[in-house]
C-alpha cells in the first residue's frame, strides 16, 4: 500500500477508535493491530498532528501512580471520519468502474 494512503488511513482509523470512546496510546495500538500494524513511533506523531489539527484533545488521568494521557475526539475529528466515509463510497464507485462492475441504482 502507498505510504501516503496508509498515513491517511491511519489518521482516520485512530479517529474512528476515538469516536467509540476515549483511549490512551497503548490501547489504541492494541485496537489498531486488529486491522493494521502500527508502532509507537508511528502512532504518537499521528496523535500530535491530529491534536494540532483540532481533531482530538488530550487529558491526563492517574493510573497506578502514573499519569496516563487520554485522547478524546472533537467535532472536527468526527467530521473528518464522516467525510472519509463519504469519500470512500465515491472511491468504491470509481473502483467498480475500473473493474468493469456495473451496478444499477
Amino acid at each position: 500500500m502507498d505510504i501516503q494512503m496508509k498515513k491517511g488511513l491511519l489518521d482516520v482509523c485512530v479517529l474512528a477508535l476515538l469516536k467509540r470512546g476515549d483511549s490512551y496510546g497503548y490501547q489504541l495500538i492494541t485496537d489498531l493491530s486488529e486491522v493494521i500494524e502500527v508502532s509507537e513511533s508511528t502512532l504518537y506523531p499521528i496523535l500530535k498532528r491530529l491534536e494540532q489539527a483540532g481533531a482530538l484533545v488530550t487529558y491526563s488521568v492517574e493510573h497506578n501512580g502514573r499519569l496516563r494521557r487520554y485522547y478524546r475526539i472533537t467535532r472536527t475529528g468526527i467530521d473528518r471520519v464522516e467525510d472519509f466515509s463519504r469519500d470512500w463510497r465515491e472511491m468504491e464507485r470509481i473502483n467498480d468502474f475500473i473493474q468493469g462492475v456495473k451496478k444499477r441504482k
